[in-house]
């Protein structure tokens, strides 16, 4: 079985500029699920939103070619990819020669979605499309001005609690506070994240403070929204809950995962300030 610490990950490697599919590494989701009680059928739904901004290859006179790639993993899929491997992939289309973009995107498709043991949506950014990108901060109320004391940098859902004595409500609440550590290397990864739910109030200065204890908190970004979600599940039983997490690019590329156990359109793919 693959692991996190099998990976390219803090190790040196050696850059490869023609195409190969082989350098992507799958790592199974499963582990990571059992550490916090997702056993079986999965009590969410959702994807795993990736931002490509390096990527190029060759017209088939050698000319460069470049583009904004977008990928969408289905949560339920076998396996996520290791994000170092991901960008090893992504450069080694740099001088191999395709025919066009939609030869590009259907390599990109075919060795996503076998690595990641399902289907992954791929789309292609022109040159001509770069004007229309834009930037828009999460929607929802932002909890990140509450005056609270902090004293737990590892995740602490002993912090959760609901108001159980007021309505339910329908409501979102966004952070840009949330901060882990990759897994193998310890680098900081940076967040905003949006909680969008219904049921008995949250708590904002405990959902605050929790959020916060995720700063020295090493896990990869899909496993820490899987996380934030199941805490969230059992401290205060909402009947409807996402879990919508924006992280900021490194080597080009940013992980966006999404998580709700309702049925809707996937959220929109907009960058914020930060990314």
């Amino acid at each position: 079985m693959s692991t996190a610490q099998q990976s390219p990950l803090g190790k040196a490697v050696q850059y490869q500029a023609e195409y190969d599919a082989s350098l992507l590494f799958p790592i199974p989701r499963q582990g990571k699920r059992d550490e916090i009680g997702v056993t079986g059928a999965l009590p969410f739904m959702g994807v795993d939103i990736w931002n490509g901004y390096e990527l190029s290859w060759l017209n088939p006179r050698g000319k460069p070619q470049v583009a904004i790639a977008l990928f969408e993993f289905p949560a339920d899929s076998t396996n996520i990819v290791e994000s170092k491997s991901f960008k090893l992939y992504l450069n080694s289309f740099n001088q191999t020669r395709l025919a066009n973009a939609d030869a590009a995107a259907t390599l990109l498709r075919d060795d996503l979605s076998q690595a990641a043991g399902a289907p992954v949506r791929v789309q292609l950014i022109e040159p001509d499309g770069f004007a229309g990108q834009r930037l828009m901060e999460l929607d929802g109320y932002c909890i990140d001005n509450l005056d609270i004391e902090v004293d737990q940098y590892q995740p602490a859902p002993q912090l959760l609690h609901c108001d159980q004595a007021d309505a339910p409500v329908n409501e979102a609440l966004t952070s840009n506070l949330l901060k882990s550590n990759c897994l193998v290397t310890g680098q900081p990864d940076w967040a905003s994240v949006q909680i969008r739910y219904v049921g008995q109030p949250i708590n904002r200065e405990s959902l605050l403070r929790y959020l916060i204890s995720f700063r020295q908190h090493n896990e990869f970004h899909e496993q820490c929204v899987e996380r934030i979600f199941m805490d969230l599940m059992r401290a205060c039983k909402p009947m409807k809950l996402a879990v919508y997490a924006r992280y900021t690019r490194r080597g080009g590329l940013d992980i966006n995962p999404y998580r709700s156990n309702f049925s809707g359109p996937p959220p929109a793919n907009l960058r914020g300030a930060r990314q």
